[in-house]
């Protein structure tokens, strides 16, 4: 999937933990780490903003989209 999770890093920068974000959130640790490692399929824009709020952060500081280069030289043709 082109979109990656970048969760791991904004955590890292702003020196907070899963489990801390977790509480803070209300999430469960067990899904942010799903999120985290790149396994989620969806996330929830009430997720997004709780975890925006919280790391007071944009969107796309925790999600980026990378294109299969792939996909983009057969699309390109």
């Amino acid at each position: 999937m082109p979109i990656r999770v970048n969760l791991d890093r904004v955590l890292l920068d702003r020196r907070m933990s899963l489990t801390e974000i977790s509480d803070r959130v209300g999430i469960t640790l067990a899904n942010l780490s799903i999120l985290k490692t790149g396994k989620a399929r969806a996330i929830r824009f009430s997720t997004l903003d709780a975890l925006c709020r919280e790391l007071e952060c944009q969107p796309a500081d925790i999600l980026k989209y990378e294109p299969d280069e792939k996909i983009l030289a057969k699309a390109a043709e």
